[in-house]
Protein backbone atom coordinates (compact mmCIF):
# COMPACT_ATOMS: atom_id res chain seq x y z
CA UNK A 1 0.00 0.00 0.00
CA UNK A 2 1.65 3.23 -0.65
CA UNK A 3 1.65 6.17 1.45
CA UNK A 4 1.31 10.20 0.92
CA UNK A 5 5.17 11.41 0.80
CA UNK A 6 3.69 13.75 2.75
CA UNK A 7 0.43 12.56 5.01
CA UNK A 8 -2.94 11.21 4.52
CA UNK A 9 -3.64 12.94 6.88
CA UNK A 10 -2.53 16.38 5.87
CA UNK A 11 -4.62 18.89 7.71
CA UNK A 12 -5.03 22.03 10.03
CA UNK A 13 -6.69 21.11 12.67
CA UNK A 14 -7.70 24.70 13.93
CA UNK A 15 -8.86 25.57 10.74
CA UNK A 16 -10.63 22.08 9.11
CA UNK A 17 -8.49 23.45 6.00
CA UNK A 18 -6.57 21.19 3.86
CA UNK A 19 -2.87 21.77 4.24
CA UNK A 20 -1.99 24.46 1.97
CA UNK A 21 -5.12 25.63 0.55
CA UNK A 22 -6.47 29.44 1.73
CA UNK A 23 -9.99 30.17 2.05
CA UNK A 24 -9.26 33.47 0.13
CA UNK A 25 -8.26 31.20 -2.90
CA UNK A 26 -11.34 29.30 -3.26
CA UNK A 27 -13.93 32.13 -2.53
CA UNK A 28 -11.69 33.29 -6.02
CA UNK A 29 -13.54 29.79 -7.62
CA UNK A 30 -16.77 30.80 -6.62
CA UNK A 31 -16.63 34.14 -7.88
CA UNK A 32 -15.44 32.28 -11.51
CA UNK A 33 -18.63 29.80 -10.98
CA UNK A 34 -21.03 32.10 -13.63
CA UNK A 35 -18.24 30.65 -16.08
CA UNK A 36 -18.74 27.12 -16.09
CA UNK A 37 -20.80 25.23 -17.99
CA UNK A 38 -21.41 21.76 -17.27
CA UNK A 39 -23.56 18.79 -18.53
CA UNK A 40 -25.13 16.35 -16.39
CA UNK A 41 -26.26 12.49 -17.28
CA UNK A 42 -27.60 10.17 -15.15
CA UNK A 43 -30.88 8.68 -13.80
CA UNK A 44 -33.80 11.59 -13.29
CA UNK A 45 -35.31 11.02 -9.68
CA UNK A 46 -38.41 12.78 -8.58
CA UNK A 47 -38.29 13.41 -4.58
CA UNK A 48 -41.55 13.53 -3.12
CA UNK A 49 -41.93 14.46 0.31
CA UNK A 50 -45.19 14.04 2.54
CA UNK A 51 -44.42 16.16 5.54
CA UNK A 52 -46.76 16.03 9.35
CA UNK A 53 -46.31 14.88 12.82
CA UNK A 54 -46.98 11.68 14.82
CA UNK A 55 -49.19 11.84 17.91
CA UNK A 56 -50.37 7.70 17.90
CA UNK A 57 -49.47 4.74 17.43
CA UNK A 58 -51.86 2.67 14.98
CA UNK A 59 -54.50 -0.20 16.33
CA UNK A 60 -54.16 -1.60 13.40
CA UNK A 61 -50.45 -2.58 13.72
CA UNK A 62 -47.11 -0.84 15.65
CA UNK A 63 -46.99 1.21 13.05
CA UNK A 64 -46.93 5.26 13.72
CA UNK A 65 -50.01 7.19 12.71
CA UNK A 66 -48.69 10.31 10.17
CA UNK A 67 -50.90 13.02 10.12
CA UNK A 68 -50.17 14.80 6.72
CA UNK A 69 -49.57 18.26 6.80
CA UNK A 70 -48.07 19.05 3.42
CA UNK A 71 -46.61 17.47 0.23
CA UNK A 72 -43.28 19.00 -1.49
CA UNK A 73 -41.99 17.74 -4.78
CA UNK A 74 -38.08 18.15 -5.26
CA UNK A 75 -35.83 17.44 -7.95
CA UNK A 76 -33.30 13.94 -7.40
CA UNK A 77 -30.67 11.78 -8.71
CA UNK A 78 -28.78 13.48 -11.77
CA UNK A 79 -31.66 16.73 -11.60
CA UNK A 80 -30.69 17.49 -8.23
CA UNK A 81 -26.96 17.70 -9.85
CA UNK A 82 -28.06 20.42 -12.23
CA UNK A 83 -30.17 22.34 -9.16
CA UNK A 84 -27.02 22.60 -7.20
CA UNK A 85 -25.02 23.29 -10.06
CA UNK A 86 -27.50 26.20 -10.94
CA UNK A 87 -28.17 27.37 -7.23
CA UNK A 88 -24.16 27.84 -7.04
CA UNK A 89 -24.60 29.95 -10.08
CA UNK A 90 -23.68 27.66 -12.53
CA UNK A 91 -24.61 26.88 -16.37
CA UNK A 92 -25.69 23.00 -16.42
CA UNK A 93 -27.96 21.23 -18.58
CA UNK A 94 -29.12 17.87 -18.05
CA UNK A 95 -29.38 14.21 -19.71
CA UNK A 96 -31.70 11.28 -18.61
CA UNK A 97 -34.97 9.62 -19.06
CA UNK A 98 -38.24 9.86 -17.87
CA UNK A 99 -41.73 7.67 -18.56
CA UNK A 100 -45.00 8.96 -20.14
CA UNK A 101 -46.29 9.63 -16.95
CA UNK A 102 -47.43 12.01 -14.04
CA UNK A 103 -44.30 11.64 -12.48
CA UNK A 104 -42.26 12.45 -15.64
CA UNK A 105 -44.93 15.82 -16.32
CA UNK A 106 -44.11 16.40 -12.74
CA UNK A 107 -40.41 16.29 -13.04
CA UNK A 108 -40.32 18.46 -15.82
CA UNK A 109 -42.78 21.05 -14.43
CA UNK A 110 -39.66 20.96 -11.44
CA UNK A 111 -37.21 21.69 -13.98
CA UNK A 112 -39.69 24.37 -15.53
CA UNK A 113 -37.53 26.83 -17.31
CA UNK A 114 -34.42 25.77 -15.85
CA UNK A 115 -33.08 23.61 -18.87
CA UNK A 116 -31.59 25.75 -22.09
CA UNK A 117 -33.04 22.70 -23.84
CA UNK A 118 -34.82 19.53 -23.81
CA UNK A 119 -32.97 17.45 -26.10
CA UNK A 120 -30.93 16.01 -23.59
CA UNK A 121 -34.50 14.31 -21.78
CA UNK A 122 -36.15 11.17 -23.45
CA UNK A 123 -39.17 9.91 -22.87
CA UNK A 124 -39.03 5.86 -22.64
CA UNK A 125 -42.85 4.63 -23.30
CA UNK A 126 -41.89 1.13 -21.13
CA UNK A 127 -41.17 2.78 -17.95
CA UNK A 128 -42.28 4.08 -15.22
CA UNK A 129 -40.29 7.68 -14.11
CA UNK A 130 -38.46 6.97 -10.76
CA UNK A 131 -39.92 8.90 -8.06
CA UNK A 132 -38.99 8.42 -4.09
CA UNK A 133 -41.24 8.87 -1.75
CA UNK A 134 -40.47 10.00 2.18
CA UNK A 135 -42.34 10.60 4.88
CA UNK A 136 -41.29 12.76 7.14
CA UNK A 137 -42.35 13.72 10.83
CA UNK A 138 -40.89 15.90 13.36
CA UNK A 139 -37.89 16.08 11.27
CA UNK A 140 -37.63 12.55 10.90
CA UNK A 141 -37.66 10.27 8.32
CA UNK A 142 -40.80 7.46 8.90
CA UNK A 143 -40.66 5.30 5.63
CA UNK A 144 -39.80 5.48 2.45
CA UNK A 145 -41.13 4.09 -1.08
CA UNK A 146 -39.94 3.77 -4.20
CA UNK A 147 -41.62 3.69 -7.95
CA UNK A 148 -38.90 2.43 -10.31
CA UNK A 149 -37.53 -0.19 -13.16
CA UNK A 150 -34.16 -0.32 -13.35
CA UNK A 151 -33.49 -2.18 -16.23
CA UNK A 152 -30.72 -0.89 -19.42
CA UNK A 153 -32.54 2.04 -21.30
CA UNK A 154 -33.31 1.16 -25.14
CA UNK A 155 -30.35 1.58 -27.28
CA UNK A 156 -31.99 3.98 -29.64
CA UNK A 157 -32.61 5.88 -26.62
CA UNK A 158 -28.75 5.84 -25.25
CA UNK A 159 -27.59 7.02 -29.21
CA UNK A 160 -30.11 9.88 -28.55
CA UNK A 161 -28.38 10.72 -25.47
CA UNK A 162 -24.83 10.50 -26.74
CA UNK A 163 -25.78 12.60 -29.84
CA UNK A 164 -26.86 15.14 -28.09
CA UNK A 165 -23.80 15.41 -25.40
CA UNK A 166 -22.00 15.66 -28.78
CA UNK A 167 -23.53 18.62 -30.04
CA UNK A 168 -23.26 20.53 -26.64
CA UNK A 169 -19.64 19.01 -25.95
CA UNK A 170 -17.79 21.88 -27.26
CA UNK A 171 -19.24 24.74 -25.32
CA UNK A 172 -18.79 22.72 -22.61
CA UNK A 173 -16.33 22.92 -18.95
CA UNK A 174 -17.07 19.39 -17.42
CA UNK A 175 -19.59 16.14 -17.92
CA UNK A 176 -20.67 14.84 -14.97
CA UNK A 177 -22.08 11.53 -14.68
CA UNK A 178 -24.74 10.78 -11.57
CA UNK A 179 -25.73 7.23 -11.60
CA UNK A 180 -28.12 5.64 -9.27
CA UNK A 181 -28.54 2.38 -11.09
CA UNK A 182 -31.84 2.96 -12.52
CA UNK A 183 -30.66 2.28 -16.08
CA UNK A 184 -29.87 5.22 -18.11
CA UNK A 185 -26.13 4.77 -16.81
CA UNK A 186 -25.04 1.37 -18.84
CA UNK A 187 -21.55 0.49 -20.27
CA UNK A 188 -21.77 1.09 -23.75
CA UNK A 189 -22.64 4.54 -22.91
CA UNK A 190 -19.93 4.95 -20.53
CA UNK A 191 -17.67 3.91 -23.10
CA UNK A 192 -18.45 6.57 -25.61
CA UNK A 193 -18.61 9.57 -23.11
CA UNK A 194 -15.20 8.71 -22.33
CA UNK A 195 -14.07 8.93 -25.53
CA UNK A 196 -16.21 12.08 -26.38
CA UNK A 197 -14.65 13.39 -23.59
CA UNK A 198 -10.94 12.45 -24.17
CA UNK A 199 -11.49 14.01 -28.08
CA UNK A 200 -12.31 17.64 -26.07
CA UNK A 201 -10.56 17.25 -23.17
CA UNK A 202 -13.53 17.70 -21.42
CA UNK A 203 -12.99 16.16 -17.07
CA UNK A 204 -15.48 13.36 -16.29
CA UNK A 205 -17.21 13.46 -12.61
CA UNK A 206 -18.57 10.26 -11.40
CA UNK A 207 -21.02 9.63 -8.41
CA UNK A 208 -20.87 5.84 -8.83
CA UNK A 209 -22.83 2.96 -7.81
CA UNK A 210 -21.01 -0.26 -7.10
CA UNK A 211 -22.62 -2.51 -9.76
CA UNK A 212 -21.47 -0.45 -12.22
CA UNK A 213 -17.83 0.39 -11.21
CA UNK A 214 -16.26 -1.51 -14.17
CA UNK A 215 -17.86 1.25 -16.68
CA UNK A 216 -16.13 3.75 -15.05
CA UNK A 217 -12.91 3.31 -16.73
CA UNK A 218 -10.77 6.38 -17.57
CA UNK A 219 -12.70 8.99 -16.17
CA UNK A 220 -11.15 11.76 -14.25
CA UNK A 221 -12.29 11.32 -11.01
CA UNK A 222 -14.84 9.25 -9.30
CA UNK A 223 -16.55 9.90 -6.11
CA UNK A 224 -18.10 6.98 -3.70
CA UNK A 225 -19.10 6.75 -0.35
CA UNK A 226 -16.88 4.53 2.28
CA UNK A 227 -19.18 1.81 2.10
CA UNK A 228 -18.98 1.82 -2.00
CA UNK A 229 -15.17 2.26 -1.85
CA UNK A 230 -14.11 -0.59 0.39
CA UNK A 231 -17.23 -2.79 -1.23
CA UNK A 232 -15.82 -2.40 -4.92
CA UNK A 233 -12.10 -2.85 -3.48
CA UNK A 234 -12.97 -6.42 -1.80
CA UNK A 235 -12.51 -4.97 1.60
CA UNK A 236 -13.75 -4.53 5.08
CA UNK A 237 -13.98 -1.65 7.70
CA UNK A 238 -13.72 2.20 7.34
CA UNK A 239 -10.95 3.06 8.99
CA UNK A 240 -7.99 5.02 7.38
CA UNK A 241 -5.86 1.99 6.85
CA UNK A 242 -8.71 0.04 4.98
CA UNK A 243 -10.07 3.58 3.05
CA UNK A 244 -6.20 4.33 1.90
CA UNK A 245 -6.27 0.95 0.55
CA UNK A 246 -9.47 1.11 -1.25
CA UNK A 247 -9.08 4.68 -3.13
CA UNK A 248 -5.68 2.90 -3.97
CA UNK A 249 -6.52 0.10 -5.21
CA UNK A 250 -10.22 1.58 -7.10
CA UNK A 251 -7.86 4.56 -8.41
CA UNK A 252 -5.09 1.77 -10.29
CA UNK A 253 -8.37 -0.44 -11.24
CA UNK A 254 -10.00 1.96 -13.41
CA UNK A 255 -7.04 4.33 -14.29
CA UNK A 256 -8.62 7.66 -13.35
CA UNK A 257 -6.95 10.58 -11.98
CA UNK A 258 -8.46 11.03 -8.83
CA UNK A 259 -10.68 8.87 -6.12
CA UNK A 260 -12.66 11.34 -3.86
CA UNK A 261 -14.33 9.08 -1.00
CA UNK A 262 -16.58 10.43 0.99
CA UNK A 263 -16.63 9.61 4.59
CA UNK A 264 -19.58 11.26 6.36
CA UNK A 265 -18.92 12.46 9.95
CA UNK A 266 -15.18 11.46 9.15
CA UNK A 267 -14.76 14.17 6.33
CA UNK A 268 -13.43 13.14 2.74
CA UNK A 269 -10.34 11.03 1.82
CA UNK A 270 -8.58 12.27 -1.83
CA UNK A 271 -6.50 9.60 -3.56
CA UNK A 272 -4.09 10.97 -6.50
CA UNK A 273 -1.59 9.82 -8.53
CA UNK A 274 1.86 8.37 -7.50
CA UNK A 275 -0.02 7.53 -4.50
CA UNK A 276 -0.74 10.95 -2.85
CA UNK A 277 -3.64 11.54 -0.81
CA UNK A 278 -5.31 13.94 1.41
CA UNK A 279 -7.36 14.29 4.00
CA UNK A 280 -10.29 16.45 4.09
CA UNK A 281 -11.99 17.03 7.79
CA UNK A 282 -15.42 17.45 8.17
CA UNK A 283 -17.12 20.95 7.75
CA UNK A 284 -20.76 19.71 8.81
CA UNK A 285 -21.64 21.51 11.86
CA UNK A 286 -25.01 19.85 12.48
CA UNK A 287 -26.00 16.95 10.04
CA UNK A 288 -30.17 16.29 9.68
CA UNK A 289 -30.35 14.89 6.84
CA UNK A 290 -27.44 12.95 4.42
CA UNK A 291 -29.88 12.84 1.11
CA UNK A 292 -28.70 14.16 -1.99
CA UNK A 293 -25.42 14.99 -0.30
CA UNK A 294 -23.34 13.45 -2.83
CA UNK A 295 -25.05 15.45 -5.45
CA UNK A 296 -23.98 18.63 -3.76
CA UNK A 297 -20.70 17.34 -3.83
CA UNK A 298 -20.09 16.16 -7.63
CA UNK A 299 -22.25 19.74 -8.52
CA UNK A 300 -19.69 21.74 -6.87
CA UNK A 301 -16.57 19.64 -7.70
CA UNK A 302 -17.83 20.40 -11.44
CA UNK A 303 -17.76 24.00 -10.96
CA UNK A 304 -14.57 24.49 -9.34
CA UNK A 305 -12.21 22.46 -12.07
CA UNK A 306 -14.21 24.00 -14.56
CA UNK A 307 -13.11 27.80 -13.22
CA UNK A 308 -9.11 26.21 -13.25
CA UNK A 309 -9.02 24.87 -9.41
CA UNK A 310 -6.63 21.97 -8.49
CA UNK A 311 -8.32 18.46 -7.61
CA UNK A 312 -7.54 19.31 -4.06
CA UNK A 313 -8.92 23.12 -4.07
CA UNK A 314 -12.02 20.95 -5.66
CA UNK A 315 -12.44 18.83 -3.19
CA UNK A 316 -12.42 20.75 -0.56
CA UNK A 317 -14.99 22.97 -1.70
CA UNK A 318 -17.18 19.94 -2.34
CA UNK A 319 -16.46 19.89 1.12
CA UNK A 320 -17.72 22.75 2.60
CA UNK A 321 -21.02 22.36 0.47
CA UNK A 322 -21.71 19.22 1.84
CA UNK A 323 -21.23 20.34 5.54
CA UNK A 324 -23.80 23.25 4.38
CA UNK A 325 -26.95 20.50 3.08
CA UNK A 326 -26.51 17.77 5.07
CA UNK A 327 -27.80 20.88 7.90
CA UNK A 328 -30.98 20.64 5.86
CA UNK A 329 -34.06 18.15 5.83
CA UNK A 330 -34.98 16.44 2.58
CA UNK A 331 -33.25 17.02 -0.96
CA UNK A 332 -31.49 20.49 -0.64
CA UNK A 333 -29.11 22.77 -2.62
CA UNK A 334 -26.36 25.25 -1.74
CA UNK A 335 -25.74 28.51 -2.89
CA UNK A 336 -22.64 30.64 -3.68
CA UNK A 337 -23.69 32.94 -1.02
CA UNK A 338 -24.02 29.75 1.27
CA UNK A 339 -20.48 28.21 0.17
CA UNK A 340 -18.80 31.57 0.90
CA UNK A 341 -20.28 32.33 4.00
CA UNK A 342 -19.27 28.82 5.03
CA UNK A 343 -15.81 29.12 3.94
CA UNK A 344 -15.80 32.50 6.12
CA UNK A 345 -17.38 30.79 9.48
Amino acid sequence: MSRSPRSSTAKSEASGRVEGISNGGLRRYIQRFPQASVLVIGDLILDHYIWGRVSRISPEAPVPVVHVESESMRLGGAANVFNNILALGGKADLCGAIGQDETGRMLLKELGTKRSGRGGVVIDHDRPTTRKSRVIAHNQQVVRYDLERRGELKPVLQKRILRYVESRLRELSCLVVSDYCKGVVTATLMSELTRLAALRQVPIIVDPKVEHFSYYKGVTVITPNHLEATQAAGLHGDDDQVIQEAGSIIRQRLGCQSVLVTRGERGMSLFEADGVSWHIPTRARQVYDVTGAGDTVVGTMALALSTGASMREAASLANQAAGVVVGMVGTATVTAKQLTEALEG
